[in-house]
């Protein structure tokens, strides 16, 4: 009579894991004692534990985008709200709105070409009240926000930043008094766009005022307001001169690209 048959050789611990269907033979360990049954369970346990690091970095989520450079630029007034009067090329009054909403669209123009995302407020004569403007802002998480505003009055170009005190960043910002925990930010916002400007050979003021939809943004934000430029001697020139525009509109596009870069940001 020949020798009983092996049992326990294809038990299922060992179906569970095909590596060891080589091992155990190779020991001659192929009973179905406790001992060896044992033995074969902390084989499996020692082999799962050696593949769960793979899985698990198979399984980690991939890595979050690196911050983007996002700027917001917001033509003031539009539809009903025709802002202030300004004198055109010809010699004709016009709307403000018209004059913040061509100066958005050069400026976009320019910031895109330098691969710069741009949001806009507003992309025609329509209106938004300052909750809207401040709510576009704010979800496109930018880095600049520049509310563009035009006067018939003055001369060159003027900077204005919240008037509201520095204060600490909180989960919970409260909506009128946001912009609170980024006035260090715009104040150095401000300077980079100043010395622009400056550069291009253009007059620039700073003033500190309240301005209801900057208040409540949480991004680094300058209302800039563009008036007529003097030349020595007593020449102006109009805010609707196509040369003039050109040269405010790149010269603030030179002061976001050195702000970009200061930030180091794509």
């Amino acid at each position: 009579m020949g020798p009983a048959p092996q049992r326990g050789t294809q038990s299922g611990l060992r179906h569970g894991c095909p590596m060891l269907t080589t091992v155990a033979p190779s020991l001659g360990w192929e009973g179905t004692t406790p001992f060896k049954r044992t033995f074969m369970r902390l084989l499996q346990i020692v082999a799962i534990i050696a593949i769960l690091p793979i899985f698990a970095t198979a399984q980690q989520a991939p890595p979050a985008p690196a911050p983007r450079f996002v700027v917001v630029l917001d033509a003031a007034h539009g539809g009903d709200d025709a802002g202030g009067t300004i004198s055109t090329q010809s010699g004709q009054s016009g709307p403000e709105k018209a004059y913040t909403l061509a100066l958005s669209v050069r400026l976009r123009s320019l910031l895109a070409a330098r691969g710069i995302s741009v949001v806009t407020t507003r992309e025609a004569d329509t209106a938004l009240d300052a909750q809207h403007r401040a709510e576009i802002a704010n979800h496109a998480q930018a880095q600049a926000c520049l509310s563009l505003h035009a006067s018939a009055s003055g001369s060159g170009i003027h900077l204005f930043l919240s008037s509201l005190p520095p204060a600490q960043a909180t989960r919970f910002m409260p909506w009128k008094t946001a912009q609170a925990a980024y006035i260090d930010r715009s104040v150095a916002l401000a300077g980079v766009l100043n010395s622009a400007l400056a550069h291009a050979g253009m007059k620039v003021s700073l003033e500190r005022t309240a301005i209801v939809s900057i208040d409540s943004m949480t991004c680094p934000a300058i209302a800039i307001e563009v008036a007529p430029e003097s030349k020595p001697g007593g020449d102006t020139i109009g805010l609707g001169d196509p040369g003039y525009q050109a040269k405010v509109a790149t010269a603030i596009a030179a002061g976001i690209l050195q702000w970009r870069a200061e930030l180091r940001l794509p």
